[in-house]
């Protein structure tokens, strides 16, 4: 086996949280009266973003890199970016990285699209030769052609971030790093990067992908990291560290209380939502659902007044923000009458055959006097990573639903 293309021994990070040394002179010395004076200021504290993280990655190897926020993902980019140094350990990387970790990264406020393509390329070694036979393809990609020559100061997060991707794909590092800021671009242009990617993997670059999308880290990674509170927890095939991954999960209880929930518009208020649970879970925490189930939702409602008939909304959103299921109840028939008090409402959905991942859920109650309440991301639920042999590889297509169909074949 060659080298490794990059190698971390015992990698770690720390930062220290609370008071912030004094950085002028007026400040010294207003610390230095208030110690006089016996006023406390916060102590100092060690944060270990890493703690002794250690792996290799071989070269050509596609490895995602996934973990809640705060478990030190970024903070592993930045070393290896060589943007942060690490307190103790090793980061040996051999070979030429570009690095895309968030909206700006590597350009220069003033200088214009243009530049800032020279700009990087100069910074990964390349000559103007080089970059210049890149350069339409660059544009192209990018699709900002009648903006290239503004100044990316003005240029919207969207903007930067088609530049930047198409900058770090197309001048040709051994290794592209690339955090969670995709999720920054549109649909359609997440699809055309993770396209790029699948072929930069085909030809045999490194590729280091940070995201909270497992279903992507599925598609097209070989391998994958699971960082939990600075910590390596697992390294290995993609389905098996998701199942990790799913399981020390605990964060919701099993019936999540919606009463003390602040309401960003105001509603009529007298059908509130206050109660959301996924009854035929079943996993201890009630929120993880295998693959191929048909999930039921239960609502609990506080009315206070007589109603002839309530319509309730149900939406889907997936972890890009995308919504992938509406349901709404007067479809399926009426929902009446409802007298005052609690009421509960079950709303059982055909076998969604949705990607693993997490799902966010929507909701609203509405009367025929109006809106009664609504409450974006009332909770969340996970689809469990698929491992059942009637979907043989099925955890490796793309799409957010996975759907049997019946085939028929005419001689």
């Amino acid at each position: 086996m060659s080298r490794p293309i990059i190698e971390v021994r015992n990698l770690s990070k720390r930062y220290r949280l609370g008071a912030i040394g004094a950085t002028s002179i007026r400040e010294q010395a207003s610390r230095i009266w208030d110690r006089v004076r016996g006023v406390p200021h916060a102590d100092k504290q060690d944060y270990w973003a890493l703690r002794d993280v250690s792996f290799d990655i071989q070269p050509g190897e596609v490895v995602g890199v996934i973990g809640r926020n705060g478990a030190g993902k970024s903070t592993l980019l930045k070393i290896l970016s060589r943007i942060t140094e690490p307190t103790s350990g090793t980061a040996r990387i051999r070979g030429r990285v570009a690095s895309l970790l968030e909206v700006g990264t590597g350009f220069h406020p003033e200088l214009t699209g243009r530049e800032n393509v020279y700009l990087n390329g100069a910074i990964l070694g390349m000559n103007r030769a080089e970059v210049r036979s890149k350069f339409d393809e660059i544009v192209a990609f990018a699709e900002i052609d009648q903006f290239i020559d503004t100044p990316v100061k003005r240029y919207s997060s969207g903007m930067y971030v088609r530049l930047a991707f198409a900058v770090a794909a197309h001048l040709e590092p051994e290794i592209l790093i690339i955090d969670e800021v995709l999720a920054v671009g549109d649909a359609q242009f997440q699809q055309k990067c993770v396209g790029r990617m699948r072929t930069d993997a085909n030809s045999g670059r490194t590729i280091l992908f940070v995201s909270h999308q497992l279903n992507a880290i599925a598609q097209f990674c070989s391998r994958c990291l699971y960082l939990e509170n600075g910590r390596l927890l697992e390294d290995g095939k993609p389905r098996n560290v998701a199942q990790r991954y799913f399981a020390t999960d605990a964060t919701q209880p099993p019936m999540q209380d919606l009463k003390s929930r602040q309401r960003k518009d105001a509603n009529r208020g007298k059908a509130m939502l206050c109660q959301l649970s996924l009854p035929n879970s079943p996993d201890p925490s009630g929120w993880r659902l295998p693959f191929a189930t048909a999930p039921v939702f239960e609502l609990r409602l506080d009315i206070t007044e007589q109603f002839t008939s309530l319509d309730v909304s149900l939406c889907l959103l997936d972890a890009a923000g995308l919504e992938v299921l509406s349901v709404l109840s007067c479809w399926s028939g009426r929902l009446g009458p409802f007298s005052p008090g609690q009421t509960v409402i079950r709303a059982a959905c055909p076998e969604l055959n949705l990607a693993p991942g997490t799902y966010q859920v929507h909701l609203g109650v509405r009367s025929p006097a109006g809106v009664e309440d609504y409450l974006p991301s009332a909770g969340s639920f996970e689809i469990l990573p698929i491992n059942d042999p009637r979907w043989p590889e099925a955890e490796r297509m793309s799409g957010l639903v996975r759907q049997q169909a019946t085939f028929t074949v005419t001689t």
